[in-house]
């Protein structure tokens, strides 16, 4: 498994310099941070689930979480301004590159029927957005002791200033996005 940033140094720099005519090296998309977040709005009546999630996201991401506050009361989902209704981490620098590292090494191939990463995903800013749909995945949760499976989203965050040289960026860095191929 190769090392994402060194990856990143050493092939995508050049390779999108070529493509895309960037003159500089800091003119290459990078990515800039990434942002898991967690609803935790199901398992608010117990706060032994909650603690479970918080110390779950905390050794995948190797960061603890923010508790997330809800802005409003809504009835109809029974919250009240200011419960506590989800956690998220911003990943940035070495944190964020080993998580991207187990992400793509690790988590990704170990989802079932996995057929790659929609191109949907991928936002007009350049950004990518994954739904983690079981936390499993990740080699650091050992499946026996896990009593709640919970979902998850990742957002990774680029400087890509649009949708093409996001996709571009990713694609060279072995993210296993799935190519639209007309089939007759």
């Amino acid at each position: 498994m190769t090392n994402i940033r060194q990856k990143y140094n050493k092939e995508v720099i050049s390779k999108m310099k070529a493509d895309f005519g960037f003159k500089n090296d800091f003119e290459v998309p990078k990515i800039s941070k990434v942002v898991v977040n967690i609803g935790i709005g199901k398992f608010l009546k117990d706060s032994n689930q909650v603690k479970e999630i918080v110390d779950s996201i905390t050794l995948i991401t190797g960061q603890k979480p923010v508790m997330t506050k809800s802005k409003k009361s809504i009835a109809g989902f029974k919250t009240r301004e200011g419960l506590e209704v989800g956690a998220a981490v911003s990943l940035r620098g070495r944190r964020m590159w080993d998580f991207l590292e187990i992400l793509v090494g690790a988590a990704i191939p170990r989802i079932r029927d996995f057929q790659g990463i929609k191109e949907t995903s991928v936002d007009e800013s350049g950004n990518l957005n994954i739904g983690i749909k079981e936390h499993l995945i990740f080699p650091q949760i050992m499946p026996e002791q896990v009593k709640n499976i919970f979902s998850f989203q990742v957002n990774i965050v680029t400087d890509a200033k649009n949708k093409e040289k996001g996709m571009a960026l990713f694609r060279l860095l072995g993210f296993p996005i799935e190519n639209k191929e007309i089939i007759n």
